[in-house]
């Protein structure tokens, strides 16, 4: 399975919305919480050149965003 790291903050509500996704579909996922730990949002800045949370990441694709890239994100997990 490939690794999916989500970039995050606990009062954004498209990233609870990927995290409940991810759990709904046994997806296992590490959450980097952006608000906690301040590397975590260099991280995303220097992954995106931008500070935008969600920021997803699966193997080596970057996402920026996640309901607007959920059927990218679902095709690329093999969700149903």
């Amino acid at each position: 399975m490939t690794a999916v790291k989500i970039y995050s903050i606990p009062t954004c509500s498209d990233c609870n919305f990927a995290k409940r996704y991810f759990k709904e579909h046994n997806i296992s996922y590490e959450d980097y919480n952006c608000e906690e730990n301040f590397d975590y949002a260099v991280e995303v800045k220097k992954i995106t050149g931008k500070q935008i949370v969600p920021t997803i990441v699966i193997g080596d694709q970057v996402f920026i965003g996640f309901a607007e890239n959920l059927n990218e994100i679902s095709k690329l997990l093999k969700v149903q």
